[in-house]
């Protein structure tokens, strides 16, 4: 379903936009996802909506997982961007699952501000993304996903979570669509009302 409307308190969730990721192979230039994300987290931190920046320093145990703990990563793996120009009053979640919620402090996070939706964005979209947006949606929050503010290593994953999976959990739209929903005079800005 498109982007209808924001809540007057919906937060941000920027997922793992790292330094240690910046060589995977995406099928979107990872530049574009990283600018339409500072873009949204510019205009959230303006209207002054929470901003939660999400990086993976490890993974899960178990024979399906791939790599190792914080222990196994290259120093700087779990540096935030520079691009999403980090601020004071942002939130940052450091997970070792797929999901932002999992074994993390986000939900009492959210909850403590009265957050009831989640705006989503990052890589990769059939990994982190979607396991957070799952999470999310369990979690009871509205869960809209911005599908040219996230990019994954594989076109045929990262279409199936953009076209089958997030219409289920929530709402999608573009980062253009996401920010006239917060510009005043377009609609009733959030957190006024």
């Amino acid at each position: 379903m498109p982007v209808t409307s924001l809540d007057p308190t919906t937060a941000l969730i920027v997922v793992d936009l790292q330094a240690g990721l910046t060589g995977l192979p995406t099928v979107h230039p990872l530049d574009d996802t990283v600018a339409n994300t500072a873009a949204l987290a510019d205009a959230f931190r303006a209207k002054g909506l929470p901003v939660v920046l999400v990086n993976v320093a490890g993974t899960a145990p178990g024979r399906t997982e791939r790599g190792g703990d914080a222990r196994d990563l290259p120093d700087g793996f779990t540096d935030l961007l520079p691009a999403l120009d980090q601020q004071a009053g942002d939130k940052t979640v450091t997970k070792y699952t797929w999901g932002a919620f999992h074994n993390t402090d986000l939900a009492d996070h959210l909850d403590k501000l009265g957050v009831t939706q989640v705006v989503i964005t990052g890589v990769a979209t059939s990994f982190g993304v979607e396991s957070t947006a799952r999470q999310a949606h369990e979690h009871g929050y509205h869960v809209t996903l911005v599908t040219d503010a996230m990019t994954d290593i594989d076109l045929a994953a990262h279409d199936n979570s953009t076209r089958h999976v997030f219409p289920a959990l929530g709402e999608t739209g573009t980062t253009a669509e996401v920010l006239a929903l917060l510009r005043p005079g377009d609609h009733e800005a959030p957190g006024q009302g």
